[in-house]
């Protein structure tokens, strides 16, 4: 397949909201296959189809890498606890800060045959999720950053300190 451009922090594409997925097709199929080769080459956990310039609800998360989920037309059914930690984004480069999420997630997606399914995560799959879901929606996690956004390399700076 191929690598896509991700678009970056500043690109209006990322404040736009997306539209919702009515049928697979060959070309979306492509773009999802594209998605998963893109994440995996940006060292990724996670990545929206805004990020590459398309404005459809498709979601690809792979936490392991060896489990990718693909979410298509993705609403959260269900929320519990929260996590305060560092997130980063393949669209912000260089950049994380602190932010709160919930710590459990539940999920109702379509996978790529359009068959609805349900999906739980926790931790960094629950914060996955939420990032990603975000960008659906037209929002970046700086909106939600507490305190200043660091340098990654300020960042890697600190925990090899501690």
């Amino acid at each position: 397949m191929a690598i896509r451009n991700i678009r970056e922090i500043g690109d209006e594409i990322l404040t736009k909201k997306c539209k919702a997925v009515s049928e697979m097709t060959p070309r979306l199929r492509e773009l999802i296959a594209d998605m998963l080769d893109t994440m995996y080459e940006a060292n990724g956990v996670g990545l929206a189809a805004p990020q590459v310039g398309i404005l459809k609800r498709i979601v690809v998360i792979d936490t392991t890498g060896e489990d990718p989920h693909i979410l298509i037309n993705p609403r959260i059914l269900e929320t519990q606890g929260e996590q305060t930690g560092n997130e980063g984004c393949l669209s912000v480069p260089g950049k994380t800060g602190v932010v709160t999420r919930p710590s459990y997630v539940k999920v109702a997606a379509q996978d790529v045959d359009m068959k609805e399914y349900e999906l739980e995560g926790t931790e960094l799959l629950a914060r996955a999720i939420c990032h990603e879901l975000d960008h659906l929606e037209g929002r970046l996690y700086v909106e939600k950053v507490e305190g200043s956004l660091m340098d990654t390399a300020d960042d890697e700076e600190e925990e090899e300190g501690e």
